[in-house]
């Protein structure tokens, strides 16, 4: 049998090498990726929810009420108007950006006020984060990742179905360049999932 002199194999030890290599590359990778993934989260609870939490509590300190507020009635204190129109007037510092929805990403989020029953008695005051202007769209596993960070750095749990964040199937009717949601919203039973096309902020209850 001809034998070609100076070639070899790899030997056990050449291979684990390459193998332990490649494996931190890996590592590295999936990594990066989490790093990527938590950044967006951190910004989405941000941009998309204390932005918008601090400058309602702004507006309350200046006005006595929440912008979209009545200040007579049975509706004292609820969020039934226009939100946009009475952050305009305020001209508050600490405002939300013009920009709504919120770009993280490839990723769009509109965030709205209002309240959860339409203001008939008893209904109480919300945030609400969607993708799309409706608050009909689904979100997609990628998407409730975000809703389960906001949760968890409200509430210490990701769970959709206690505390001041909740997850919803649906949340009545919409005005979009209001910045405005008027209930009445539907509630999951169950914990977070691609059922749900909003997340409900309790911003003022505790």
């Amino acid at each position: 049998m001809k034998r070609f002199i100076g070639q070899r194999g790899f030997t056990l030890v050449e291979l684990a090498i390459v193998l332990v290599i490649i494996g931190i590359i890996l590592g590295a990778v999936l990594k990066g990726q989490d790093l990527i993934q938590g950044a967006r989260s951190k910004k989405f609870i941000t941009d998309s929810g204390r932005k918008f939490e601090v400058a309602a509590w702004g507006f309350y300190d200046r006005k006595g009420k929440f912008p979209g507020g009545s200040t007579s009635g049975t509706t004292a204190g609820m969020i039934t108007g226009n939100v946009y129109a009475d952050y305009s007037t305020a001209k508050l510092t600490n405002m939300p950006s013009t920009s709504n929805p919120v770009t993280i990403g490839s990723y769009q989020f509109y965030t709205y006020y209002g309240n959860d029953n339409n203001g008939a008695a008893g209904s109480k005051n919300v945030m609400v984060i969607c993708k799309d202007i409706a608050c009909t769209s689904k979100f997609t596993a990628d998407e409730l990742g975000f809703m389960q960070a906001f949760d968890t750095a409200i509430d210490g749990l990701a769970n959709g179905t206690t505390g001041l964040i909740k997850g919803a199937t649906g949340v009545g009717t919409v005005t979009q360049p209001q910045w405005l949601v008027a209930g009445p919203i539907v509630f999951d039973a169950t914990d977070w999932n691609t059922n749900d096309v909003a997340l409900v902020y309790y911003f003022d209850r505790k």
